[in-house]
C-alpha cells in the first residue's frame, strides 16, 4: 500500500476520473435532472480528489474535459465537492460510526464516496430532502458500483438517518410523506 501511495505521490499530474472498465451507463437517462449530473460529477472529482490532492490544478483540468456542463451543474457539483473536503472530518467520523466492522481506508474509493456526498447533503444542505438524497446515491451507486454497493450505501444512509440527532427533521419528513395518504 505505501508503494501505491509513494507512486502517486511522486507521479505528474494527469486527467483521473472513475476507471473507464467501470460499467458505463448513460450519463442522464430521459428526464434526469441536472443535479443527477451535478452528483455524478462531484462524485467523480472526489474520485480524482483521492488520488491527486496535491495537485490543484485537477479541477480545472477536469471542467475542461467536461465543457457541456452547465454552469447551474458546475455550481452544484463545485458545491459538493467543496462541502465535503470542508467537513471531510466529520462526515468520515459518520461514516465510521455507522459503517460497524468496516474501516474508511478500506471502503472502496467509489463508495465512501458516495457516501460523503450524501451525507453532505443530509447535515449541509436543508433544501433536499432525505429521500431524494438516499435514491440518488443509490443511483449512483448503480452507475459506477455493483448491487452490493446499492445495499451498503442504502443500509449506512438508512441507519445514519434514523438515528444522527442532527438529522431528526429529515427523518421526521420522511415518516411523515410515507404515512399521507395519496391524493387523488
Amino acid at each position: 500500500m505505501s508503494a501505491l501511495l509513494d507512486f502517486y505521490d511522486n507521479t505528474q499530474f494527469m486527467p483521473m476520473t472513475i476507471p473507464s472498465d467501470v460499467p458505463q451507463k448513460p450519463i442522464l437517462k430521459g428526464g434526469s435532472s441536472s443535479r443527477r449530473l451535478a452528483r455524478q460529477l462531484a462524485l467523480q472529482l472526489l474520485f480524482q480528489h483521492e488520488f491527486q490532492a496535491k495537485h490543484a490544478e485537477g479541477e480545472k483540468t477536469f471542467w475542461e474535459e467536461h465543457p457541456t456542463a452547465s454552469i447551474k451543474v458546475r455550481a452544484f457539483a463545485t458545491s459538493i465537492l467543496q462541502g465535503v473536503k470542508d467537513h471531510q472530518v466529520d462526515i468520515d467520523q459518520l461514516i465510521q460510526q455507522f459503517a460497524v466492522g468496516w474501516s474508511i481506508s478500506r471502503m472502496p474509493v467509489v463508495d465512501r464516496n458516495i457516501l460523503r456526498c450524501a451525507i453532505y447533503e443530509f447535515l449541509w444542505e436543508p433544501d433536499i430532502p432525505a429521500a431524494v438524497t438516499i435514491n440518488e446515491a443509490i443511483e449512483l451507486a448503480k452507475r459506477f458500483a455493483d448491487d452490493e454497493t446499492q445495499r451498503f450505501v442504502n443500509g449506512i444512509l438508512d441507519h445514519i438517518l434514523r438515528d444522527e440527532e442532527r438529522l431528526l427533521e429529515k427523518n421526521q419528513q420522511i415518516h411523515m410523506s410515507s404515512t399521507q395518504p395519496e391524493s387523488a
